[in-house]
Formats: C-alpha cells, structure tokens, sequence
C-alpha cells in the first residue's frame, strides 16, 4: 500500500486558501463612500449649486468665482452627483456675507501683533428627497496674519485656504456622514 500524505499535505494549503478566498468573496458587499458621503446613488443622482453672489462689504474680486468654482468642484470630486442648473435632488444656494479684516491679539507695546481675516457665508440647503434635512445656515473661517505683513502679500494664500476649509465644512453638513 503506498503512502499518500504527501499528497494531502501538498492539497491541504489548497484547499484553505480556496476555503478563505470563498469566504472572502461571500463576505464582500460593494459600497461607495467617498470622504465620508453618505449618499444613496440609487436615490440621488443630482445636485444643483446656485453661484454664490458677493454681498460683503469688503470686496476681493477673485472671492466670488474662487468660492463657486470651489464648492462645485468638491461635489464634483468627491461624489458621483451630476451638477445641474436647478431643482437637484440636493439644492445649494446662499451668499458670501461676510468678509472682513479684525485687529487680533495686542503685544506688550501696545501694538495689533496680528489680524484675522473672517469669510461668512450663507448657505440654504434642501434635500428633495429628504426635507427633514433642509437648514439654512452660516459657516465662517478665518485665518490670522502678522499685522506687519500687508493684505495684500498674504491675502491670495489665506482666501485659498479659506475656502477650503468652507467648502468641506459646508460639504460635511450636506452630504457626509457625521
């Protein structure tokens, strides 16, 4: 009688790693989740961004299209939506009202040691499907500067990051999942 454990022994790893590949592919569910969105692709297909006029008293030119193409390009990146003219499953429409200079803290000489610069934005969301998620609401940022450098040297750089912070504040508020 010959011996065959070495055939087994050579079958056993085999057939654990079919074993463990089936139960892998059995377990598997397919979900799509991008940064956090918690959106039903079967049920939202779109989104409709209204611009976002200026309404500030101070005005930087660059703010409003900055701002706008900004926050449709966060959608756009990070879901699977299609931006549309109007009446989305998602609708996102508001204003910027708010953007301003403020003397910050003070040093022992008496003198502002540095200044913030705050954008406001006013944003009025409703969901098509979902009406209980409707808000109207504002969100702000700000970014501190050295009161010895100009607004002008610094502003590009800080109004950049500001609207970056906006933008994901506003998109974590609409479509992500805390």
């Amino acid at each position: 009688m010959k011996n065959h454990s070495h055939f087994k022994f050579q079958l056993s790893p085999i057939i654990i790693i079919m074993c463990v590949a089936y139960f892998l592919a059995a377990s598997c569910t397919v979900s799509y989740k991008f940064n956090n969105a918690k959106l039903d692709y079967s049920l939202y297909k779109t989104i409709a961004i209204g611009d976002f006029p200026n309404q500030a008293a101070l005005v930087y030119p660059p703010l409003y299209s900055q701002f706008n193409n900004a926050l449709k390009n966060i959608y756009s990146r990070q879901t699977r939506l299609q931006i549309v003219q109007q009446n989305g499953d998602y609708n996102i429409e508001g204003a910027i009202i708010g953007y301003n200079l403020q003397q910050g803290s003070v040093g022992a000489d008496g003198f502002t040691t540095e200044t913030r610069l705050t954008m406001t934005v006013r944003v009025i969301f409703s969901n098509s499907k979902n009406p209980n998620e409707n808000f109207e609401r504002t969100f702000s940022e700000f970014r501190p500067f050295p009161s010895t450098s100009s607004l002008d040297d610094v502003q590009a750089q800080l109004v950049s990051e500001i609207i970056e912070s906006i933008t994901d504040q506003i998109f974590n508020a609409t479509v992500a999942s805390w």
